[in-house]
């Protein structure tokens, strides 16, 4: 079930009246109502891979118990945390990246002259959200190992945090510190939460259907089509990519993060305009927080980190942003994706500057950015945007193709629109965008931030005519990162 499809415009209502005008108070009656929709919600695409949820579910459940019941005994509790790392991995292993290592098996030894007919390569079907919620239930695990976190004895209240179905197909990869005890404790009807979700839900919505999708044609066609295209129509892909990913995925964000606040739930920050970013560390800091901040939490730190010696943690980094690439798909663009970033951050670190923007926002204290930071956010977008040549294209011959005819054919020639809209509405449009997120760039969770209640309320009207405007019925509206 799409969050942008009628399916959920019907799903969602009827789970909120239901969820606080008849269960009411009952804590656990909503808990049942929030799994049995959540597994309704996923089976939707393909219910024999609910059984891969539950049980990654029931096997971290039982680990976690575990791990605790064997406390002062390190060595069992080690033994225990391997049970829920190897059988999530396995799951990823198996469904995500089997075929690509026998594909890549089979390359190899031909590289060496020997030909091998592929016949160890399986029909293998994609569950939608296996990297997320595999990543939910281990870090579950690793957090009590940790002893950051205490079990849950209530299986329905961890299943439900395990499948809490506005972010369990695309994020954000939730911590069992922040998610687990909001399903544990009592929650209360908010107004002004309930208020500030539907508003978030409308962003998205309108990020999703109008910035993303509204281009989605543009890059489809030119990507496809590079080969026959000059550099100048395909700096314009590129770029124009990085906007479809960023209001695709960001826009899924901003819906499961307003979704979950309709039932009082808060859950972390996704997004933090990442294209106001001054260089690479930055950047991380601000895009897909969740993941970033699992990979720092869970296997940076754990390699020591940046308080090693320094070609250790250069090592660390490169670790780091490799199995990012390779989290993406089983692809070799990704991991050449994750290399680039890798060698993106290193100078960054090695001048001591990758934590400096941590704690404030380019133009903190102006109302326009300097004419340094300027600058450095247009050679951040450039080299994030480049990168995103390995993210988007079907292969490494295609990336490597792409890059080549950037920079062997400089001749100019005006692009058309696939469609035959006029490509100048579409510049227009995100200008305005740029410098509306620009405006909020301080609260990612408020994206209309007027006082006047008039210009509120012509502000969603705009937004809604636009997504109407730019709506196309015949567009395949499922989201980029439902592939990962």
């Amino acid at each position: 079930m799409l969050f942008n499809s009628l399916e959920y415009f019907i799903f969602l209502p009827i789970m909120f009246l239901l969820y606080w005008f008849v269960l009411g108070k009952g804590l656990r009656l909503q808990n049942v109502l929030v799994l049995v929709g959540s597994y309704f919600f996923y089976g939707l695409w393909d219910w024999r891979f609910l059984f891969l949820i539950i049980a990654s579910t029931v096997v971290d459940y039982f680990v976690g118990i575990m791990i605790h019941r064997n406390e002062g005994d390190r060595p069992k509790q080690k033994l225990w945390l391997w049970v829920s790392i190897i059988f999530n991995i396995s799951l990823l292993g198996f469904f995500k990246y089997y075929n690509f290592f026998v594909d890549s098996f089979i390359d190899l030894f031909e590289v060496m002259g020997y030909s091998i007919k592929s016949t160890w390569t399986l029909k293998i079907i994609l569950p939608v959200g296996i990297s997320f919620y595999t990543f939910q239930t281990m870090s579950y695990s690793m957090d009590i190992y940790y002893k950051r976190i205490k079990p849950c004895h209530d299986f329905l209240s961890f299943a439900t945090f395990v499948a809490f179905f506005p972010q369990l197909v695309a994020g954000p990869i939730e911590r069992a510190s922040n998610l687990l005890h909001q399903i544990t404790n009592k929650r209360t009807f908010n107004y002004d939460q309930i208020v500030s979700g539907l508003k978030l839900i409308l962003w998205g919505l309108f990020k999703k259907l109008v910035i993303a999708d509204g281009i989605a044609p543009i890059v489809d066609d030119i990507f496809l089509n590079h080969e026959t295209y000059p550099a100048s129509t395909l700096i314009l892909g590129v770029t124009l990519f990085s906007f479809q990913v960023y209001g695709d995925f960001s826009g899924y964000s901003d819906i499961a993060i307003g979704t979950a606040k309709l039932f009082g739930v808060e859950l972390m920050s996704n997004f933090k305009f990442p294209n106001f970013s001054r260089n690479v560390a930055e950047y991380w800091q601000r895009w897909h927080i969740s993941l970033s901040t699992w990979f720092r939490h869970y296997v940076y730190i754990p390699l020591g980190g940046s308080r090693v010696s320094q070609g250790r943690a250069i090592r660390n980094i490169c670790i780091i942003f490799l199995v990012s690439g390779f989290w993406h798909g089983a692809n070799w663009t990704f991991i050449f994706w994750g290399g680039f970033h890798a060698l993106a951050y290193i100078p960054v670190f090695l001048m001591g500057r990758n934590t400096i923007y941590k704690d404030n926002v380019v133009g903190e204290n102006s109302l326009f950015p300097s004419l340094t930071e300027l600058g450095q956010l247009v050679l951040t977008f450039g080299i994030v945007t480049f990168s995103r040549i390995f993210f988007r294209s079907e292969s490494l011959t295609d990336s490597f193709n792409f890059i080549r005819r950037i920079f062997s054919d400089f001749s100019y020639a005006p692009y058309e629109h696939p469609n035959g809209y006029r490509m100048l509405d579409y510049f227009i449009l995100l200008a305005v965008f740029v410098l509306y997120e620009y405006r909020i760039r301080r609260d990612e969770r408020n994206p209309f931030q007027f006082k006047s209640k008039a210009v509120r309320f012509l502000a969603y009207t705009l937004v809604i005519f636009t997504m109407l405007l730019f709506y196309d019925s015949g567009f395949d509206r499922s989201f980029i990162y439902f592939q990962f």
